[in-house]
């Protein structure tokens, strides 16, 4: 008769084999699913940097930049913040010698730099040559170094070109202005490439939606604003 602790003893000897290949099974199963774990997160990280690649390529050639100065730049940043297409606007100083300069120092005119604004435009929404239209027509850009009584270089019509392209069209543009004499006097605009471009002290971010009852803001900006609400209507957001 066998006793309990024999039978215990020969159930041990029967399955051994099986336990052990079991758990040499488990093992192999368990460093395949991590393998096969490791290529799938790799292949995902992958694919995400390479799709954050290709949006960020996409993005960057529908969003473009455009840097001008047609006067004070409270004023051109006003009309701008209202055209459709445009996504952000900031006023500043560019085309000069000094770096980073101050307000003040750019209205001595010692520093080389214009008032501009530089703004980030959707290309599917809006072009250069929109853009340039409602820049001519929102500024004189027949006076020297000058807008109104806004005297100095630091308020001369100039475009800084952000490419070849913008430079061809900013040339295009105003040959065909000249051709149609839109303007009594010559155009004296200036075409520069673009170098840096420092934005302007806080103060002067969104300056007329702040100081609307400022009297530079009533009497200067708003007629202006309003004159090219009714030219540009059909292109404002």
């Amino acid at each position: 008769m066998i006793s309990k602790i024999d039978l215990k003893n020969h159930i041990q000897i029967l399955i051994k084999p099986y336990a052990n290949y079991y758990c040499c099974y488990n093992r192999f199963w368990n460093k395949t699913i991590k393998l096969i774990l490791l290529i799938m997160i790799k292949k995902a990280i992958t694919f995400i940097f390479s799709f954050l690649i290709f949006t960020t390529s996409i993005m960057a050639e529908k969003l473009q930049k455009a840097t001008f100065g047609g006067g004070c730049f409270w004023c051109t940043e006003a009309v701008y913040k209202e055209l459709k297409g445009i996504v952000d606007v900031k006023p500043g100083y560019s085309g000069g010698h000094t770096k980073n300069p101050t307000y003040k120092e750019v209205c001595t005119g010692n520093t080389g730099h214009a008032e501009v604004i530089q703004i980030t435009f959707d290309a599917e929404k809006i072009n250069f040559n929109d853009i340039l239209e409602v820049f001519f027509m929102t500024h004189d850009p027949t006076t020297l170094n000058r807008q109104g009584n806004d005297v100095g270089t630091q308020y001369r019509s100039v475009i800084f070109y952000h490419s070849e392209e913008q430079k061809e069209i900013a040339e295009k543009v105003i040959k065909v202005l000249e051709n149609e004499k839109a303007f009594d006097s010559p155009i004296v605009t200036e075409i520069a490439p673009f170098n840096y471009f420092y934005v302007a002290e806080d103060y002067h971010l969104n300056y007329f939606a702040r100081n609307k009852n400022q009297p530079y803001c009533q009497f200067i900006i708003l007629p202006k604003l309003k004159k090219f609400k009714k030219a540009f209507h059909d292109k404002l957001k």
